[in-house]
């Protein structure tokens, strides 16, 4: 049957054993399957004696010497290979020593794409990417020697227990700095998920296995057996064998926060195909149900990241950066204010990018001006929660519904105005919003000079901090009263 192909004899047999694990192991299968199951294991090994297994699969590893690499020990092994701990012994260094399988690499177009990706990988130079500092072959198994990380994956820190929101923001930060990295290079890694997280000792995040990219693109999900842990972190569109880019990325590490947040995953099944089948049918257990006070900007990035089509999701790992930043720094605010990571009660508000209402439709600056000084003037309050600008203004020229807009965004109101102006007369149209039932929490038009509209401005917040009831302090009414700039022309650059 495999005669002169050992390579598909292995990946036969490893499949084989890796369905009769499932099988074993699953506590919901009727009890006459385990047995089958065993007699079916020692036929296939019996098969096996005449599949020479490689070097690296062998026992006794620890001691033995690969081109100029020392072994010192097994680190753990998966589907796709074996991991070793050694030593470079021209170098003096400690690295990681990752064996792949030989189905993994399936003919020679697969392994020439795998050295193409992992050249791409090795040119990757940041700090929350894993190193890779080269590819070898021993006795015709490849491998990759990768920089040694001191510390634990991120899916065995959630096992202890989920994280809290600040930690949780952190690591996700630096994992969108990593794939923003990677992005820009051109290089999609297409199986992020939290055993291919490193988290060191100092708390710094790593992703691992960018050189497995390609194998992980050419493998067809609908076709093969793949590890459960994997199928819980694929994209709709890789269950449906398309293709990937960042937006795939960027979902796998939606399924990275809900995990942490709340200490399980969003798609769960006893094997891959009913894992896939919830990712393409199922809509997830609320974040909010699993962890009761956790703020609605979180929330919100989350669930955009878990779009189930592409085009709904964040488009660019850049455009997350900054919300979760944002997130970031209202938890940290919000823990030194109450000793909690909590956002309950707290007012948040995104300021919407006015509308230009001119005949010409040519004040787009003067309109973008007003909204930012506005911005500027909220975020002298403590206890209000402003969105950046950056990613208020991600929504300019959208015609959304404003309680789609504040979900997104994570905020329970918004504000969003008009101006049109004439000549030394200028029109400015405002309505704060709540985002929970779409109603005018307020709404006001001005009708007046154009050099009026700097007390314009300070109304508009005055009214704003009225309605949400917010309380200024005399330093933060005179650090509003300071913010807004009184140069007519400055809006119109």
């Amino acid at each position: 049957m495999f005669a002169g192909r050992p390579q598909s004899a292995t990946f036969f047999l490893t499949n084989a054993y890796r369905l009769i694990r499932i099988v074993s192991e699953d506590p919901g299968t009727p009890g006459s399957l385990p047995a089958t199951g065993e007699k079916i294991e020692r036929l296939l090994r019996l098969a096996e004696c005449g599949v020479r297994r490689p070097r690296s699969e062998e026992d006794g590893m620890e001691g033995q010497r690969i081109s100029h690499y020392q072994i010192l020990e097994k680190l753990g092994e998966g589907g796709m290979g074996v991991v070793y701990k050694a030593e470079d012994v021209n170098l003096k260094r400690l690295v990681a020593l990752k064996f792949l399988r030989p189905f993994a690499i399936g003919s020679e177009d697969q392994k020439i794409r795998f050295i193409r990706e992992a050249r791409a990988a090795a040119a990757l130079d940041h700090p929350n990417i894993c190193t890779v500092f080269e590819i070898d072959e021993d006795e015709s198994q490849l491998f990759l020697a990768v920089a040694y990380i001191e510390g634990i994956t991120l899916k065995d820190k959630i096992a202890r227990g989920r994280l809290e929101c600040p930690e949780a923001i952190r690591i996700a930060i630096q994992i969108a700095e990593g794939l923003k990295a990677a992005h820009t290079r051109g290089v999609i890694h297409r199986d992020i998920k939290s055993s291919n997280i490193m988290v060191a000792k100092d708390g710094q995040a790593k992703i691992m296995d960018f050189g497995m990219a390609d194998i992980m693109d050419h493998r067809d999900a609908t076709t093969s057996i793949l590890e459960v842990g994997t199928a819980a972190y694929m994209s709709p569109e890789q269950a449906r064998g398309e293709g990937a880019d960042e937006r795939t990325d960027i979902w796998s590490l939606g399924v990275c926060l809900y995990e942490m947040v709340t200490g399980r995953l969003p798609f769960n099944g006893l094997y891959s195909q009913a894992v896939m089948y919830a990712v393409l049918n199922e809509d997830p257990e609320p974040v909010a149900k699993l962890r009761p006070g956790i703020s609605g900007e979180l929330k919100s990035i989350i669930e955009r990241m878990l779009a189930k089509r592409s085009d709904e999701r964040f488009q660019k790992i850049a455009d997350v950066l900054p919300l979760l930043r944002a997130a970031e720094k209202h938890v940290q605010e919000g823990a030194a204010k109450s000793g909690s990571g909590s956002h309950e009660g707290a007012h948040s508000i995104a300021v919407l990018p006015f509308i230009d209402m001119s005949a010409n439709k040519d004040q787009g600056y003067f309109c973008d001006g007003i909204a930012e000084e506005i911005i500027n003037a909220l975020t002298k309050i403590k206890n209000l929660q402003v969105i950046s600008r950056t990613s208020a203004f991600s929504f300019k020229g959208k015609t959304e519904d404003a309680r789609e807009i504040g979900k997104k965004l994570g905020v329970s109101t918004l504000l969003e105005g008009s101006v049109r102006k004439s000549g030394d007369r200028i029109r400015i149209t405002a309505q704060l919003i709540s985002v929970e039932d779409g109603y005018h929490i307020w709404s006001e038009k001005y009708d007046r000079e154009l050099k009026d509209v700097f007390a314009i401005q300070d109304e508009i917040a005055q009214k704003i901090f009225s309605a949400l009831q917010v309380r200024l302090t005399s330093s933060e009414k005179q650090a509003v009263e300071r913010s807004a700039t009184h140069d007519v022309v400055a809006y119109d650059y």
